[in-house]
């Protein structure tokens, strides 16, 4: 290289844009983040954690429930005021409230340069670089903001199930799956690269390739990512009414399948899950727990539940209350319901008060607390292998194969242990949401 060409290098190094990704909501937009970061940073951008320090700023939004859209919002304002230092350069905006609310967004935050939906990797990464990116698929250039020993794995976008309550569809589309070959690239681009907990998701993971030609399965992906060899590969948002005994038999054979599945069953009450269209009843419900619960005797079930939805009654609350002291899930997380716009539920009375709602959700989750705490309690003594996710001078936090990252019990390891390695812990005490112990060989 002679001295012009060095020099012109440098000044391209010395001239990175530095780029600060805000990603908010659920794991699969954090894929989506992961994506377009992977792309940009294969051109002039510099990755910043600091926002304060950011030329550009990206912001990928939450559409669904009030919630998240309040914080999506309340996210991009706060980035807006950095404008007023002179320092950011440009605000872009994307993911599923961006999605569905383009124009109205554009008129009320003006400080925002462009807003993209969430499938815009490609636009987002051209508008940025002032380069042409339809020819240049940035999907395996992933940059990972999860720990490097774990990594998200997204099977498909969209859903085709069209539960009342949800306005995935609508931002996201119906399901459109990646076929097999696809996902194994990308899966062994992240074994190489030094992951260890594979967690695959979709909207509903339990219809993958439905939608393919020929049609794929499930069960076919499993087997087909066992061969891997991860240490752990972890399920994801499996659909109750979806969930086939030829699914729950590639789990229980599988070689490295955590023995963990997510499954929101959302309700327990047949009325209430009639009027969600959610295509399975209490019985069917119960009916699939059981048969994980034979298949995979130490599986771990986590579930989500809406409460308060329209015209949920005492007695279809006590239904639910009393589906959830019976089944005994293993992980729980509660939502209170809220109309979302556009979808089938908006045309029902929302006519349970807030209150009420929160009442309900308080109820669940002291019930919830008191289930792990006896669980976990029948932990105390053993040891299990753990996968540690942090470090600190004197202790560490870790998890075993029976909790997925962010959103589970978590292991306190009474000792500084290497982050992103497997160690064995003997569980010396517990809470509600925690296991106590400490390493051995």
């Amino acid at each position: 290289m002679n001295m012009y060409k060095v020099f012109l290098v440098q000044i391209k190094l010395m001239n990175k844009q530095k780029l600060n990704m805000i990603s908010l909501g659920c794991a699969k937009a954090l894929v989506d983040s992961e994506i377009l970061l992977g792309g940009l940073e294969r051109e002039n951008f510099e990755i910043t954690q600091e926002p304060e320090d950011a030329d550009t700023i990206v912001v990928n939004t939450c559409g669904f429930l009030d919630i998240a859209r309040e914080e999506s919002i309340e996210t991009i304002l706060q980035a807006a005021k950095l404008k007023e230092t002179g320092k950011l350069k440009q605000l872009v905006v994307m993911g599923c409230l961006s999605e569905r609310y383009p124009e109205s967004l554009s008129k009320e935050i003006p400080e925002v340069d462009r807003f993209f939906g969430s499938k815009d990797h490609k636009q987002i990464a051209s508008f940025l670089t002032g380069k042409d990116f339809t020819k240049d698929d940035p999907l395996f250039y992933r940059s990972l903001l999860t720990p490097n020993h774990y990594a998200y794995l997204k099977i498909a976008e969209g859903c085709d199930n069209g539960c009342s309550f949800c306005s995935i569809p609508i931002m996201r589309g119906l399901q459109k799956s990646r076929n097999i070959d696809s996902i194994m690239w990308e899966a062994e681009k992240l074994l190489e690269n030094g992951v260890k907990e594979l967690l695959v998701i979709a909207q509903d993971s339990t219809s993958y390739g439905w939608d393919l030609k020929p049609k794929k399965y499930l069960s076919d992906l499993i087997n087909s990512i066992d061969r891997l060899g991860f240490d752990w590969v972890r399920l994801h948002y499996a659909h109750p009414a979806h969930l086939s005994k030829r699914i729950i038999e590639a789990m229980a054979n599988a070689k490295n399948m955590c023995q963990y599945l997510d499954m929101p069953i959302q309700h327990a009450s047949n009325k209430i899950l009639k009027s969600m269209r959610r295509g399975l009843g209490q019985s069917g419900i119960r009916d699939r727990i059981l048969q994980l619960r034979q298949a995979i005797p130490n599986i771990r079930i986590r579930t989500t539940l809406i409460v308060g939805y329209p015209d949920e009654s005492d007695d279809d609350f006590n239904t639910l209350y009393n589906f959830i002291e019976e089944m005994e899930f293993d992980r729980l997380g509660v939502f209170t319901y809220s109309e979302e716009e556009g979808t089938l539920a908006e045309a029902l009375e929302d006519n349970i008060p807030q209150e009420l709602k929160n009442e309900r959700k308080d109820r669940i989750l002291d019930l919830q607390a008191s289930i792990s705490s006896e669980k976990n309690h029948l932990m105390v003594g053993n040891t299990y292998k753990v996968l540690v996710d942090k470090t600190g001078d004197s202790v560490s936090v870790g998890r075993t194969e029976f909790d997925s990252p962010e959103i589970d019990n978590i292991v306190h390891i009474k000792k500084s242990v290497p982050n992103g390695e497997f160690i064995n812990v003997k569980v010396e005490s517990s809470n509600e949401f925690e296991l106590i112990g400490s390493p051995v060989n």
